[in-house]
């Protein structure tokens, strides 16, 4: 039975969820993987944005809302930079891979303390039905994100042996459904009701056994939700596991184009729109990556539809040219960044 309280905290998800905008400002978090596990505490300011521990082995740098992609990248560019310096003060290694001590079944809260991401936050986007409007850019964050994990997998191992996924990241999440059935507030609102907190009940759970959650309660259990898309006023994309190097730009320069480009965006949708209709498209997206058929043929023709989008942008060459080897190398060949670590893995004696 649905309480009025039940129906007080879903109307007060679905009403913060999003704040309709315009697509352009890109904000980027950039997750850091440390070696050994000895984090300096709290937050720290940094020159654009600011430095958070999230656990003893994993540091969060996030950057500001920034005029567009290109602003984006250099803001982060330099907080990362000063963020490595202080894991260098502290005798820490930022690692590149997403994960190396969790484990693929679970448990989910794992994912914000124990394993690394790359996250993109964008404009929700209009209340119309355009492709720039909220209902479509919701819709093609779901179906676009599995591709993106996939074409970013890069988290096979778990204490330097091979887990039988290619994201441990992406197996944490393999029972979520491509694409929620209803629309964005109200499928957030449902999905933040009914996600298992670090205690294993739901917020719906807890409510029906006589919890009276307060609006704080209600906004730590939201902060603490990483489903690879969010609605957190505006739109969170976070499917795609830590790169090595500085491969994170290419998951921000990918996804922003993808979904802020009206171009691309629908190319995107053309893309990956019958997705929607698979079995198992997480799991497969965490286990097989680009060996699966249809992600392969998906990530193919969105890769080259955000090639496409940077170059009529006028984007660096540097970036241009770091996508199109990124693209040969392994979304053509039907790759991914954890094959080159499974190769070394299991060519060590």
């Amino acid at each position: 039975m649905t309480t009025q309280t039940e129906q007080a905290a879903e109307s007060f998800i679905a009403g913060r969820a999003f704040t309709t905008g315009l697509p352009g400002f890109v904000g980027i978090a950039v997750d850091l993987l440390l070696d050994p596990a000895g984090a300096p505490g709290g937050r720290r300011p940094l020159r654009h944005g600011f430095l958070d521990t999230r656990s003893p082995r994993l540091m969060v740098v996030s950057g500001p809302p920034s005029p567009g992609l290109d602003v984006a990248l250099r803001r982060m560019s330099d907080d990362l930079a000063a963020a490595g310096r202080i894991a260098e003060q502290h005798r820490l290694t930022v690692l590149p891979l997403a994960t190396g001590t969790a484990h693929p079944e679970g448990p989910a809260h794992a994912l914000g303390t124990a394993t690394a991401g790359v996250r993109i936050g964008l404009e929700a986007g209009l209340d119309d039905g355009g492709p720039l409007g909220l209902r479509r850019r919701w819709a093609l964050a779901h179906t676009l994100a599995p591709v993106l994990a996939a074409a970013f997998a890069n988290s096979p191992l778990r204490h330097g042996r091979p887990t039988g996924w290619r994201s441990v990241r992406t197996a944490l999440r393999r029972d979520l459904p491509v694409l929620p059935a209803l629309e964005p507030r109200a499928g957030w609102a449902a999905y933040a009701m009914d996600a298992p907190a670090a205690t294993g009940r739901s917020l719906r759970q807890w409510i029906r056994s006589g919890g009276r959650p307060a609006p704080a309660d209600l906004d730590r259990h939201l902060a603490a939700l990483r489903p690879p898309v969010a609605a957190r006023g505006h739109l969170e994309l976070d499917p795609a596991d830590r790169q090595p190097g500085a491969g994170w730009r290419l998951v921000a320069a990918v996804t922003t184009v993808l979904l802020d480009d009206r171009r691309a965006a629908e190319q995107a949708w053309a893309a990956t729109a019958p997705l929607a209709g698979e079995a198992r498209l997480w799991e497969r997206a965490g286990r097989d990556a680009l060996t699966d058929p249809v992600l392969a043929a998906a990530a193919r023709d969105c890769f080259l539809a955000a090639y496409a989008a940077l170059a009529r942008q006028g984007a660096a060459r540097e970036l241009r040219d770091a996508l199109a080897e990124f693209t040969d190398r392994y979304v053509s060949r039907g790759r991914c960044p954890a094959d080159d670590v499974l190769d070394q893995a299991t060519a060590s004696p």
